[in-house]
């Protein structure tokens, strides 16, 4: 439970972050994941650059229609969020229940994101709303659809040297709810739903399906059908590979998808 020793600086700007990663620092924003690992030692990077109050990288704004959220806002902020509720509903509902008020007061939305745990809310979550990443690197900035950010297990489009500045999502997704199954409260998700109503209709989201966060494609095509929540909540179980385990089989967790977002799609009103 000792991690190996290593140099800890605090940036003050993403400039000054991106210069300690060009030399081979690890960022740390909430360290809800990176400390354990530093304990256990599956990670042991020579230095830490601690990007978790850097001015610009926090905060929620609404700019032409689409919602704005620095990635080191932190889990509370983003549930309490008027601006959050009125454009990204489900996003509200999740954040608001990630793990227990002290996560939630250090827990980042942008650290969340760059994690990709399977069994994460906030991957799901961003799926769901079609969510664009924003990635900055000493070149420059680019932007990553969030359909496309999560690659493979614990893995996501981050080269070495990026770093997530901002989340933007389409606003006026009012419409939109998460329901989660954990065998206890606080715990990870055994699989959860997140669905929202956006412009081009319904995106449906799960977690703990696969190796990585997931689109529901066959709920979202039974919906745009005209399936009610109930029908369309049958094609859940499609075409994914839940991995059986202590907290159930593979046939068990397709029927709890079924079950996750028939109850998601019902609490949103579809």
């Amino acid at each position: 439970m000792i991690p190996e020793a290593f140099t800890y600086e605090r940036a003050g700007s993403v400039a000054e972050a991106l210069e300690h990663m060009g030399r081979g620092a690890q960022p740390l924003a909430g360290g809800h994941s990176l400390v354990p690992a530093l304990k256990l030692r599956l990670s042991a990077p020579e230095a830490l650059v601690d990007i978790g109050r850097i001015p610009e990288l926090s905060g929620i704004r609404v700019d032409g229609g689409t919602l704005v959220i620095g990635a080191c806002t932190r889990h509370r902020v983003v549930a309490a969020s008027a601006e959050v509720k009125a454009n990204a509903a489900v996003l509200a509902a999740a954040a608001g229940g990630i793990g227990d008020q002290q996560v939630r007061n250090r827990g980042t939305i942008g650290g969340s994101l760059a994690q990709a745990d399977p069994h994460g809310d906030l991957p799901a979550v961003a799926l769901a709303l079609g969510a664009e990443i924003v990635v900055q690197r000493a070149s420059g900035t680019r932007t990553v659809a969030a359909d496309d950010f999560f690659v493979d297990y614990y893995t996501t489009a981050l080269e070495d040297g990026e770093l997530i500045t901002e989340i933007r999502i389409p606003g006026g997704q009012s419409q939109g709810a998460y329901a989660k199954f954990s065998r206890r409260a606080q715990d990870w998700a055994i699989i959860a739903a997140a669905v929202s109503k956006g412009s081009g209709g319904w995106r449906v989201g799960l977690c703990g399906a696969g190796a990585t966060a997931l689109r529901a494609s066959g709920v979202e095509a039974a919906l745009a059908s005209g399936a009610s929540a109930a029908e369309a909540a049958a094609h859940a179980g499609e075409g994914i590979e839940p991995a059986a385990g202590l907290d159930g089989s593979t046939e068990y967790k397709r029927h709890l998808a079924t079950v996750m977002v028939r109850k998601a799609l019902e609490s949103a009103g579809a």
